[in-house]
């Protein structure tokens, strides 16, 4: 045992909000979000597989989330690293305009950076985790870290839910729904099932049966807990009752989760990462 906690450690906002499995959900509301932006999801849709691989793809960009949230300070930086080398080597072309540029500029990273915290922490409140508003600050804080692991400076990303607000509110203008976003949205909402995935009445059960229709409520309740604005830009509603709708949902499902990580070994209620970093820190 190191002691070794990372970046963040037990006493920070990260790990109490990391620790939530419901953040999945938010990881999959940042994904609807970040494809609002034009040169953003033109630069996935032009250099990734992930129409090939979605879930490895997924896989991969959880492993890396739950590295730089529960990973010692030397896993973390390996992997912001590999992250960092991977993005130097990539440029796309803006669908608009016909410029070609680079993926890791600073205005796409800060874009992806806010839509994914800020996706994190509003799933988790909606769902029924109990945050101050110093707690909610201090999140967007901590989470500089890891916006400067991928290149940012910390001094130009918002910190606050304040600085998250008014962002927002200067780069709406930027954003629209595009050919790559709506072909994005529909993807994560009706993903393909991998051939390599068990039996053909298995692969049926994912593709016609009560998983499918289970997944895309999941995928519903994602794409309601989206600002109204962002609905908007979708074609879908930007109710107050449709918040309340996807208010009800999301507590839902955090609900079903707990019961059926209660009744799972004790060894199986957490991520790997996560009992690694309790066992780092002595807290296991």
């Amino acid at each position: 045992m190191t002691g070794d906690v990372g970046l963040f450690g037990p006493d920070s906002v990260t790990w109490k909000l990391h620790r939530e499995p419901i953040l999945m959900l938010g990881g999959l509301r940042s994904l609807y979000l970040q494809a609002l932006h034009p040169r953003a999801v033109a630069g996935v849709a032009q250099n990734s597989g992930y129409q090939a691989d979605p879930w490895g793809r997924l896989l991969r960009t959880s492993d890396y989330v739950g590295t730089v949230i529960f990973g010692s300070t030397a896993e973390v930086e390996q992997a912001a690293s590999r992250l960092r080398r991977l993005h130097a080597t990539m440029t796309a072309v803006d669908p608009r305009t016909g410029e070609r540029f680079r993926i890791d500029e600073p205005d796409l990273l800060r874009w992806v950076h806010v839509a994914e915290v800020e996706s994190f922490l509003t799933t988790a409140v909606r769902a029924g985790v109990r945050l101050t508003p110093d707690e909610v600050d201090g999140y967007y804080t901590e989470q500089l870290r890891s916006a400067e692991l991928v290149g940012l400076d910390p001094a130009t990303v918002p910190s606050t839910a304040a600085e998250v607000a008014a962002y927002y509110a200067g780069i709406r203008p930027e954003l629209g729904l595009t050919r790559d976003s709506a072909e994005t949205a529909l993807f994560l909402t009706v993903p393909p099932v991998p051939e390599h995935w068990g039996a053909l009445p298995l692969r049926l059960g994912l593709t016609l049966g009560p998983t499918r229709w289970a997944y895309l409520g999941i995928a519903a309740t994602a794409a309601g807990l989206l600002p109204s604005w962002a609905r908007k830009m979708y074609g879908g509603p930007g109710w107050p009752t449709t918040d309340l709708a996807a208010d009800l949902s999301v507590r839902g499902l955090r609900a079903l989760i707990a019961g059926i990580l209660a009744a799972l070994p004790q060894q199986y209620r957490m991520s790997p990462l996560h009992r690694a970093a309790l066992e780092r820190a002595g807290l296991a």
